[in-house]
C-alpha cells in the first residue's frame, strides 16, 4: 500500500466520524510529541533514508500532525481518534495502532474549533535533478462546513475555546455540588406554581436531573470527564452554566440546606419585583409526604385534631387561682360560666397613678383571693388568648412540653407584633424600633408607611430599604400590597447607639395609597427594654400622616417627649363576647401549658386570666411552628400551613381570656376582693 492509497482509507474514516458527531475535541497533547511518535512508530525497513531525511519525514504531513494529529470524538462516551482504522498493511499498520494509542491514553481539554476549510496539502512536486518532477502525496482533509461554521466567525479560536471550556466546567461543577434533592424540591415548587417566573426553569431542570442521574452512574474519572465535554456541548451555556444562573443560587442554596423560605425569598429577590407578594406558604407534596410519615412514624396522628380547651379538660394542679364556679366545674365537668353582668364603661385613666404590684409578688397573695376581676381595655385586645386542647386526650404531645395543650393570641399570632416583624424578616432586638402594623381586622388593604425623620435631617422610609444609614437606622420590612388575609408590618431599627446623634426621631405613619380601608394601625416604640404600644383607629385619609411619637435621644438615654393619646379610651366596645372597659369576672388563673406540672424553661412564660364567657369566634390554628418538637421542625413549612388548616371550631365552653408574656412588658388593671390594683408583667 502505498501512501496515495493510505490517505484513501483515512479519508473514508474521517468522513465517517464527521457525519457521525456534531462536536469535536482536542486532548491534551504536545505537537511535537505527536510527529515524533508518528515517524517512530513506521518499521525502520519502511522509513529508510531518502537523501538527507527519512522518506516519511515531510514538512507538509508534520504541519497536519500537529494541527490535527489531535483531534477525537466522543462516542458512547469513549474517545474515537482519526487513526481508528485497520490497512492490514505492514507499514502503516503499526502508525496506526501507535498514534491511536498515544492520543486515547491522553484527556480531553478543549472544543475543536477552527475556521479553516481543511487542513494540509494533498500533493507538492519536486523538480529533480534529471529534470523530471516527482509528485510528493502528503496529509490532507476537508472540513465540513458544520464544523467549521459552528461558532462565531467573529470571536477568535482561543476566546471562543475559552468560553466553551468555561461552560464545561460549571457544568461539571454543577453535576458535583448541586444535589438531587434539591433539583426535585425546585421542580415540586415549581409544579406547586410556588416559585416567581419559574416554569421557563421547568424543562432544564429536568434535563439536568435527567444528566445527573446517568453522570453519578460513570465509573471512572475519564468516563466521566468525557461526560461533561460531550453534554455541555449538546445542552449550551443554559444548563451547563446551572449554578450561575437565578435558579442555581436556590439549587445550592437547598443543597447547603439553607431553609427553603430563606432559599426562596433570595431566588425571588433576584427575580422578582419588589412588590411581588407570595401567594401561599411555600410547601411542596413531597415535603407533605415526608411530614406525614415523620407523623405516623412518632405515633401522632390521632394528635393533630384540636378544639377549645374546656373547663373540664385541665387539673386543679396546673391551675394557680379559680374562682367557686371554675372548681366545681373541674370536679364535675361542668363548663357553664356564670352570666356577665352590664355595667357602665370604665374609664383606664382613672387608674394611672394606681401604684403597681409585680406578677409574682401578686401571684404570692393570689391563693388568699376570694374574687378576681380585671378591666379589659381597649388596648388589650391583642392580649386576648384561647387555650387549646387536643381532641384525643390520650394522643402523644406534638409540643416541646408534657401535654398536649397550646394557646392562640387574637389575630392567630403565637405573642405579638414583634413576631409578626420576625417572620416578616425584620430585627427586633436592636437598641431603638419602631413597628407599625395595620389590616389586623383584613379590613384594610392601605399601604400604609413607616417613616422616621432623624435629628440629622435622614429620613428613613420605603425608598432606602434594606440600606443601612450612618445612624445605623435601617427600614428592614416594607409591606406594599397587604392581602386579604394577611397582617401587615413594616419595621425600622437602630443597632448602634454609638452612631446616633443626640436629638429628636419623629415617628410616623403616612398613607401612600388608599384603597378602601376603613381602620388605622397599631405601632409599638421599644428602647432601653421597655415597650410602648400605641392604637390610632381612625382611618387615615389618602396621603395623609399621623405622628405616633417625637423619641428623644440624649446624653445616651432614649425618652418620649410626645406621642399620639393612650389607646386606651373611655367608649366601649364589644370583642370576644365582652365589653371592653369594663370589669370581668376572672374564673381561672394559670400558666401557659409550658410551665404546667412544674416545667420550666420550654420557651416564654405567659400568665392566663381566663374570663366569663370570653368565646374566641376567630377559629385559631391548632398550633403554631415556634410550639411543635425538635422532630417535626424539619418540616416546618409544612405544620405551619397545616396548623393554619386545622382551625379549631367554635364553642361556648372555651378557656379564653388575657394573656400576658413574660418578656414583654405590660400591665393590667385587677379588682381583688373589691380593691383595685395595678399588676405588672
Amino acid at each position: 500500500m502505498n501512501f496515495s492509497d493510505f490517505m484513501v482509507v483515512f479519508k473514508k474514516n474521517a468522513k465517517q466520524i464527521f457525519d457521525s458527531n456534531a462536536s469535536l475535541f482536542v486532548v491534551d497533547l504536545g505537537k511535537d510529541e505527536l510527529w515524533e511518535k508518528y515517524l517512530e512508530s513506521f518499521p525502520a525497513e519502511k522509513n529508510k533514508i531518502y537523501r538527507v531525511r527519512r522518506e516519511y519525514d515531510c514538512s507538509c504531513c508534520k504541519s497536519f500532525i500537529r494541527h490535527f494529529g489531535n483531534v477525537v470524538a466522543i462516542e458512547n462516551n469513549k474517545i474515537v481518534t482519526f487513526w481508528d482504522f485497520h490497512t492490514e498493511d505492514d507499514t502503516f499498520e503499526p502508525v496506526l495502532q501507535a498514534m491511536s494509542s498515544l492520543v486515547k491514553s491522553s484527556a480531553v481539554s478543549d472544543v475543536f474549533v477552527t475556521k479553516e476549510i481543511y487542513f494540509g496539502t494533498e500533493q507538492s512536486r519536486e523538480l529533480l535533478e534529471d529534470k523530471t518532477v516527482h509528485v510528493w502525496n502528503h496529509f490532507h482533509i476537508d472540513i465540513p462546513s458544520t464544523i467549521y461554521n459552528k461558532f462565531s466567525r467573529s470571536a477568535s479560536v482561543n476566546e471562543t475555546q475559552s468560553s466553551l471550556r468555561d461552560i464545561r466546567n460549571v457544568f461539571k461543577r454543577s453535576l458535583e455540588e448541586i444535589s438531587k434533592d434539591s433539583v426535585q424540591e425546585v421542580l415540586d415548587l415549581i409544579s406547586e406554581q410556588m416559585l416567581y417566573r419559574a416554569d421557563e426553569w421547568k424543562s432544564n431542570l429536568e434535563k439536568f436531573a435527567s444528566l445527573q442521574k446517568e453522570y453519578k452512574k460513570l465509573k471512572t474519572v475519564k468516563e466521566k470527564e468525557n461526560f461533561c465535554w460531550i453534554k455541555s456541548m449538546e445542552v449550551g451555556a443554559s444548563i451547563g452554566k446551572i449554578r450561575n444562573h437565578s435558579i442555581g443560587t436556590l439549587l445550592l442554596d437547598l443543597t447547603n440546606e439553607v431553609e427553603t423560605e430563606e432559599a426562596v425569598r433570595r431566588y425571588e429577590s433576584i427575580m422578582a419585583p419588589t412588590n411581588y407578594k407570595r401567594p401561599k406558604a411555600i410547601f411542596t407534596a413531597k415535603m407533605v409526604e415526608q411530614a406525614q410519615k415523620t407523623i405516623e412514624e412518632l405515633g401522632m396522628k390521632e394528635s393533630l385534631g384540636r378544639q377549645h380547651a374546656k373547663i373540664s379538660d385541665i387539673t386543679i394542679n396546673n391551675v394557680l387561682w379559680a374562682n367557686r364556679n371554675a372548681k366545681k366545674a373541674m370536679k364535675t365537668a361542668d363548663s357553664i360560666f356564670e352570666e356577665l353582668k352590664e355595667e357602665i364603661p370604665v374609664n383606664p385613666k382613672t387608674f394611672e397613678n394606681i401604684q403597681g404590684i409585680n406578677i409574682e409578688a401578686f401571684l404570692e397573695k393570689l391563693p388568699s383571693i376570694k374574687s378576681l376581676e380585671v378591666l379589659l381595655e381597649n388596648r388589650g385586645e391583642n392580649n386576648l388568648v384561647s387555650l387549646i386542647a387536643p381532641e384525643n386526650k390520650d394522643a402523644p404531645s406534638l409540643f416541646k412540653w408534657n401535654n398536649g395543650f397550646s394557646w392562640s393570641y387574637n389575630g392567630n399570632i403565637a405573642d405579638s407584633m414583634k413576631e409578626r416583624v420576625k417572620s416578616a424578616g425584620g430585627k427586633v432586638d436592636g437598641v431603638l424600633r419602631f413597628s407599625l402594623q395595620w389590616n389586623t381586622e383584613h379590613d384594610n388593604l392601605n399601604d400604609y408607611d413607616a417613616h422616621c425623620n432623624e435629628p440629622s435631617g435622614t429620613h428613613i422610609y420605603f425608598s432606602s430599604k434594606g440600606r443601612v444609614h450612618p445612624s445605623s437606622g435601617i427600614l428592614d420590612v416594607d409591606i406594599i400590597n397587604p392581602t386579604r388575609n394577611q397582617v401587615a408590618v413594616e419595621n425600622i431599627t437602630w443597632s448602634d447607639e454609638r452612631k446616633m446623634k443626640p436629638g429628636k426621631y419623629i415617628m410616623s405613619v403616612h398613607n401612600y395609597s388608599h384603597r378602601g380601608g376603613t381602620s388605622g394601625f397599631d405601632a409599638e416604640i421599644e428602647f432601653n427594654g421597655q415597650l410602648y404600644e400605641f392604637a390610632y383607629h381612625k382611618n387615615l385619609k389618602d396621603g395623609e400622616t399621623v405622628v405616633v411619637a417625637e423619641v428623644l435621644y440624649k446624653d445616651g438615654e432614649f425618652s418620649i417627649l410626645k406621642s399620639l393619646p393612650s389607646s386606651s379610651s373611655v367608649n366601649s366596645r364589644t370583642t370576644w363576647n365582652l365589653k371592653t372597659n369594663q370589669f370581668t369576672p376572672v374564673s381561672v388563673v394559670m400558666f401557659s401549658p409550658n410551665y404546667w406540672d412544674e416545667q420550666k424553661g420550654i420557651g416564654n412564660k405567659h400568665y392566663f386570666f381566663i374570663l366569663s364567657n370570653c368565646i374566641n369566634e376567630s377559629n385559631p390554628n391548632g398550633f403554631y411552628n415556634e410550639y411543635l418538637k425538635e422532630d417535626l421542625l424539619k418540616h416546618k413549612k409544612v405544620f405551619e400551613a397545616l396548623g393554619s388548616k386545622m382551625k379549631v371550631d367554635d364553642s361556648d365552653t372555651q378557656l379564653s381570656g388575657l394573656g400576658f408574656s413574660s418578656t414583654k412588658r405590660d400591665y393590667v388593671i385587677a379588682k381583688a376582693d373589691g380593691r383595685i390594683i395595678k399588676i405588672i408583667f
